[in-house]
């Protein structure tokens, strides 16, 4: 369910503002496309950077510039050589409408790249998010993009839980990308929040102690931060690695049901943080994690338990369970469920939960 008030007009002005402001201020990933008003030369960073890591594109994008310079060059070279250049990075059939796509505009568009942004997505291998980076990048036109750096900065403000891959997720995606961009400097605007998404609010561990946007972010306010974006289609792990952090107040204990079509629909969990691999968490490393991704400054760190393990049918839960002791709710947990810790058995929680509960009396936490 998406929080109402991010809907308002002062959210998405503070959101613009807050970004363009960061970006003059803070923005410090540079890329050699960055600035770039040459649209052949934003394309053909888009196109390798499609299933790309950046760090591995940028090596090819260099020799693809030095070695065709214009998208003229590029059109007249022979195949082979194109995709000699292009080994390595697979997805051939990005190359083959790369190679294409320059001759379609060298040879019958007299080497003239289209200005339209509606010109720009007819052209093959050029997708809605390509067709606006160009647009807004090179001609400076209205058009957000929506890439995954988007995708999840956008989901956590706004709070939206509509799976970012469904037909509606999209729809709805689209109409708050474009409400939040600035119309007046789209191209500054959309480089902006993709360097956001990548080096602030990342995937992992964000930086959500320190962004200036969290006082209106709903996933910030609502405990939501490792929850979103949501995907419908999400990829089947046999090993997950989960970091549960049992916050303690004054009585109460902050849980949450899990409403996502997963494992354990229903049943009721605490704070979840979900790693690839296992973290072997220390006290001092907690209190960074608290401090960076909750913005809490004042706990203490009771115990750290041992990893649990559970096997389900086609995949292995392992779980750690940290205990923290609050002086206050912070606004970083104020969207848990604070109950009082003497009416947990009331809840229903998976197996692996209630197996650590049960033996905590018994239990020698380090």
């Amino acid at each position: 369910m998406r929080n109402k008030t991010k809907t308002k007009v002062d959210a998405k002005q503070f959101f613009t503002q807050q970004l363009m402001s960061w970006n003059q201020d803070n923005n410090q990933r540079n890329m050699p496309w960055k600035g770039e008003k040459d649209p052949y030369k934003i394309w053909l960073s888009e196109v390798i950077l499609q299933q790309t890591r950046v760090s591995q594109g940028l090596e090819y994008y260099n020799r693809f510039v030095a070695a065709f310079p214009t998208i003229v060059e590029l059109a007249n070279a022979a195949d082979e050589k194109v995709l000699k250049m292009w080994e390595g990075l697979g997805y051939y059939s990005r190359c083959r409408n790369l190679i294409n796509t320059a001759r379609y505009i060298s040879f019958e568009l007299g080497g003239v790249f289209p200005k339209e942004y509606h010109q720009i997505i007819q052209l093959k291998g050029v997708g809605p998010y390509t067709a606006a980076a160009i647009a807004s990048f090179a001609y400076n036109q209205p058009y957000a993009v929506l890439d995954g750096n988007v995708f999840r900065v956008i989901s956590r403000y706004a709070g939206i839980e509509t799976p970012i891959d469904s037909t509606a997720g999209k729809k709805e995606f689209k109409a708050f990308a474009q409400s939040f961009l600035d119309t007046e400097k789209p191209g500054l605007y959309n480089q902006a929040i993709m360097d956001f998404g990548a080096t602030v609010c990342k995937p992992a561990a964000p930086a959500c102690g320190t962004c200036l946007l969290s006082r209106q972010c709903a996933a910030f306010q609502n405990g939501q931060v490792n929850q979103l974006p949501v995907k419908s289609k999400t990829i089947k792990r046999k090993k997950r690695c989960f970091s549960y952090f049992i916050f303690h107040c004054k009585g109460y204990l902050a849980i949450r049901q899990r409403r996502q079509k997963d494992i354990w629909q229903g049943l009721n969990e605490f704070y979840l943080f979900e790693t690839e691999k296992s973290v072997q968490w220390t006290t001092a490393q907690v209190k960074e994690w608290l401090e960076q991704q909750l913005a809490i400054v004042s706990a203490k760190v009771k115990s750290i338990s041992e990893v649990q393990v559970q096997q389900l049918t086609h995949q292995q839960v392992t779980a750690q369970f940290i205990h923290i002791d609050l002086p206050s709710v912070p606004i970083s947990l104020k969207g848990m469920d604070w109950i009082r810790e003497k009416e947990i058995g009331a809840f229903a929680f998976p197996r692996i939960i209630n197996a650590y509960l049960e033996g905590i009396p018994n239990k020698k936490d380090r």
